[in-house]
């Protein structure tokens, strides 16, 4: 999952004097934004469509997002939060390691596979669906994100003893790119079903032992 190159992802634009964001709306524009941008992929999305879909004005969604790009990149963002939140990579639950790292695993587990991420993984790699910055977008908002978010976790268990990792970013590459393994290309290829939770908890215990093994203190 690593990515040489570090791209940032655009600031939302800030939003101007006035009244605070109705939280709402703005729910609303993102759940919209997410269903048509699978549907449609994200050239066959207009700004006038998501406000329709979202029952507000085009001039909230500019109000709240700024342009089609800073939107796009909050949904995904909003996505991995409601699935992986940044408090689970950071405080997991308390417990051994081998458990926190269960728990991350199988809500990064979840995420990758559920239809959302399924389809939004096909479009990103259809020639002609995406450009280039639009796949950066997307590595930022999701993968980049969790990535460094988990970095933060992994270097908290090395000041505590519990883990001897130099490199913290390729580490933390490592563990979601083990936790995609086998299955997670083959969904996306349409080559298996979704696996049921015994084969997940089997992949999960395995990929966190594994894992234990090559970095445990």
């Amino acid at each position: 999952m690593s990515k040489s190159a570090a791209v940032k992802t655009p600031a939302p634009k800030a939003a101007g004097p006035g009244r605070p964001k109705d939280l709402g709306k703005r729910a609303s524009i993102l759940e919209a934004a997410q269903r048509l941008f699978l549907e449609q992929g994200y050239q066959g999305v207009s700004m006038d469509e998501i406000a329709a879909t979202a029952g507000v004005s085009k001039l909230t969604v500019y109000s709240h997002f700024g342009d089609k790009e800073t939107l796009f990149a909050a949904a995904i963002t909003a996505k991995c939060q409601e699935v992986l939140p940044d408090e689970l990579l950071v405080r997991p639950p308390e417990g051994p390691l081998r458990e926190q790292l269960r728990a991350i695993g199988h809500a990064f587990f979840a995420l990758i596979t559920s239809e959302e991420a399924i389809a939004m993984h096909r479009m990103m790699n259809v020639p002609g669906a995406a450009e280039n910055a639009l796949r950066e977008l997307f590595w930022d908002a999701g993968p980049r994100r969790v990535q460094e978010v988990f970095a933060r976790f992994l270097q908290a268990r090395v000041a505590q003893g519990q883990l001897e990792i130099d490199d913290l970013a390729l580490a933390s590459s490592q563990f979601f790119c083990l936790l995609k393994g086998e299955l997670h290309p083959m969904m996306a290829c349409g080559l298996c079903r979704e696996p049921g939770p015994a084969e997940v908890a089997r992949h999960i215990d395995a990929t966190a032992d594994f894992f234990l093994r090559a970095y445990g203190a």
